[in-house]
């Protein structure tokens, strides 16, 4: 029983790393550094917080997830592909405009420099068992399905040959009648959709938007890309890795039996290490970083 609920909790907690490392390896195959996940998670949250609030839907507070998402895809894709400004810098930037214009417009908004007021989330109020009702939110689903799928759609479609080429060998593609930038386009908006979703979960999930409540998860997203070698089965299961190590942080904290500070660095060290055993032998995409 105590295994069963282990699994359970690491699901749960795994779903924003999921919808955001899916959203990594969009991004990163078409050849856009996603060092802005962290930023476009946030924007989600603040964004499903804001359309739930209004809504007084949960539907209403994804589809605002979206829209937020879509504006800060927006930015980044203007920087990005328009300009062919360093995407290192690009990315940084807009973490950091994120942040800050989620502290501004929360206490715009919602006269608060904390936290917005309860909002609608999904389902399973009537269930009893907190870990149950959380499979009643239909976002849990999407993140589990939502690497498998990617790789359906990089490695048995169309598009997805052409994602990969254009992440691999522009110039080739280009020759071949494949317009890169537009194909780098839609690429990143689909990993904008994908991030924000996962910032959407947190929201709707603890009812409510939290100042820089993503603490860090856009980049351990973007690790498990990286230690997965942008291949969306091994993501997932490097995403299923770093929320089993979160998992056994909360209940080492419970049982108290070893002081929280250094509870809390688990999940952290974890990553470091995994990618400190992997970074040198993994390939990224060819074209990762580079303008057309």
């Amino acid at each position: 029983m105590m295994l069963l609920a282990f699994i359970l909790q690491a699901i749960r907690i795994a779903v924003p790393y999921l919808l955001a490392a899916a959203g990594g390896v969009m991004s990163e195959r078409v050849g856009v550094i996603a060092l802005g996940l962290e930023g476009l998670m946030l924007s989600g949250a603040f964004g499903a917080a804001l359309g739930s609030y209004y809504g007084n839907s949960p539907w209403a507070g994804l589809l605002g997830a979206l829209v937020a998402g879509t504006l800060i895809t927006s930015l980044l894709a203007i920087a990005t592909i328009r300009f062919r400004a360093n995407q290192v810098v690009v990315g940084v930037a807009i973490n950091l405009l994120v942040a800050a214009s989620t502290r501004y417009f929360l206490r715009l908004v919602f006269d608060s420099s904390s936290n917005s007021p309860r909002v609608p989330g999904f389902g399973g109020e009537g269930v009893s068992n907190v870990m149950l009702s959380s499979f009643m939110n239909p976002v849990v689903w999407i993140g589990l399905a939502a690497l498998p799928a990617l790789g359906w759609l990089l490695y048995r479609t169309p598009f997805g040959l052409r994602a990969r080429a254009v992440g691999e060998k522009p110039e080739a593609a280009a020759t071949l009648g494949v317009a890169v930038n537009p194909m780098r386009l839609k690429g990143l908006y689909l990993a904008g959709a994908l991030a924000s979703l996962g910032g959407a979960y947190l929201a709707l999930d603890q009812h409510q938007f939290t100042d820089g409540m993503t603490a860090g998860r856009g980049f351990i997203a973007l690790a498990a890309v990286i230690f997965g070698r942008w291949e969306p089965v091994r993501v997932a299961v490097a995403c299923l890795l770093f929320a089993g190590a979160e998992t056994l942080q909360i209940q080492l904290q419970g049982a108290q039996l070893v002081p929280s500070q250094f509870v809390e660095m688990i999940p952290y060290v974890l990553t470091i290490i995994a990618l400190a055993g992997v970074v040198g032998r993994s390939v990224a995409p060819a074209a990762l970083g580079k303008s057309e």
